[in-house]
């Protein structure tokens, strides 16, 4: 998972520390207000911004330094000195202390409303205004047993585990308690491994629990079932292949896309970021005439197979960038809404002005980074929509990370 940028929005700006000094090894700091990536930003008399992990804002903390730059200074914290009422005993405290579940000190409650003021302070910063949040708890709101596909390595003595975040320091591991109960069915910590191996295990809602390893040719397949407004939609897809992490989340995501774009019957809809077709397939059903579009080879042979086997027809399907399919002409079929789900480093400037060339009512936005989000969201209303909807979804309890559903119109 990516660190914090401290030149996003939502991150402290620069600030260089002083000529000559060399920064210590442990500093005593009063944890500052939350900035994008999970990191609290602490302002010192004496020196530069420091980025703060580990911490809650306003808390008095003991801070190791691990990074400096001219402009900034990252640290961890070592002790808590004067501890925040949110702060509570991490659950697994090896994945916080690896960073793979980076707010298991927070208490759930309190990091979904961190993550609302995170997400609206950087859409603030970038589109100005205000923007009242509340992030939705997905499944039971808890911050362990969620993950149904967890990557490992394997070290040199075949244990498997994990690396620590930003880092070539390997943990062997003994559980993994952020999966589901049917990945630690699997028993992957209880037998040796060829070294160096790396493992994906997978729990799909159809079928049981399965692992593969790049060092065994293997030739599996998720089996998906994903229930939404009615219906029960189902797919298969490549063991590694992308699919939403959170057991409840593929559901959630549609429900909630659906309700956004609101596809009638015979209204053409664009489906950016495809994957496997985990939105194509319910827009397909409710009536939409879709074209969808993935760069991956493998995320459209399991798409056109899925369409295949619900029965359904695609108005077309580019495999292409969403880019260059656009550059292409895939506008010369009009859409009434589009829907993107881009990764992380969002849309960009050439697909969003496309996006917003082809004038569709309504524009369905999925992101997981704020500052991606923020800036695609910009561009859309430059071009002149406005900003109808926002919904956030806590898809990766546990971390800093969150999904957020924006929804843009085209005034009449």
């Amino acid at each position: 998972m990516p660190s914090a940028d401290s030149r996003s929005p939502g991150a402290p700006p620069d600030v260089a520390p002083a000529a000559g000094t060399a920064p210590p090894s442990l500093i005593e700091l009063t944890a500052g207000p939350w900035g994008n990536g999970g990191i609290c930003a602490c302002r010192r008399p004496d020196g530069p911004v420091v980025l703060l992990s580990g911490a809650i804002p306003g808390e008095r903390v003991t801070a190791e330094v691990t990074a400096v730059t001219r402009s900034y200074w990252r640290a961890r914290v070592t002790r808590v000195l004067e501890a925040s009422p949110d702060r509570v005993e991490p659950a697994w405290p090896l994945g916080l202390e690896l960073g793979a579940a980076d707010w298991l000190h927070i208490a759930p409650a309190a990091a979904r409303a961190a993550k609302a003021e995170v997400v609206s302070g950087v859409l603030g910063h970038a589109i100005g205004g205000e923007f009242p949040l509340v992030v939705e708890p997905v499944g039971d709101g808890g911050p362990l047993g969620w993950r149904t596909k967890v990557e490992l390595a394997v070290d040199g003595e075949g244990r498997a585990g994990m690396f620590a975040a930003g880092s070539n320091r390997h943990q062997a591991l003994t559980a993994m308690p952020l999966a589901v109960p049917a990945i630690a069915e699997l028993g992957l910590f209880d037998r040796s491994w060829p070294p160096g191996a790396r493992l994906t295990a997978v729990a799909p809602s159809a079928g049981d629990a399965f692992w593969v390893s790049d060092a065994v040719r293997s030739s599996r397949v998720r089996r998906e079932v994903v229930r939404a407004a009615g219906r029960a939609h189902r797919y298969e897809l490549a063991a590694r292949g992308f699919w939403q992490v959170h057991a409840a989340a593929p559901a959630a995501l549609v429900e909630a896309a659906l309700a956004a774009l609101r596809p009638g019957g015979g209204e053409v809809v664009w489906d950016l970021y495809a994957g496997a077709g985990l939105f194509t397939l319910p827009l397909a059903a409710a009536g939409a005439r879709v074209c969808a579009v993935e760069a991956s080879r493998q995320a459209v042979k399991d798409l056109r197979s899925n369409v295949r086997r619900a029965g359904l027809d695609l108005l077309a399907v580019a495999d292409a960038s969403v880019a260059k399919a656009l550059r292409a002409g895939l506008g010369e079929a009009r859409p009434r809404a589009v829907l993107l789900d881009p990764p992380r480093a969002g849309a960009g400037r050439e697909v969003m002005r496309a996006v917003a060339a082809a004038r569709p009512r309504r524009i369905a936005y999925l992101a997981c980074e704020p500052s991606a989000l923020a800036r695609d969201l910009a561009a859309l209303l430059a071009a002149g929509y406005r900003l109808t909807g926002l919904r956030a979804f806590d898809i990766f309890p546990g971390t800093h990370h969150i999904e957020v559903l924006a929804t843009a119109t085209l005034p009449r």
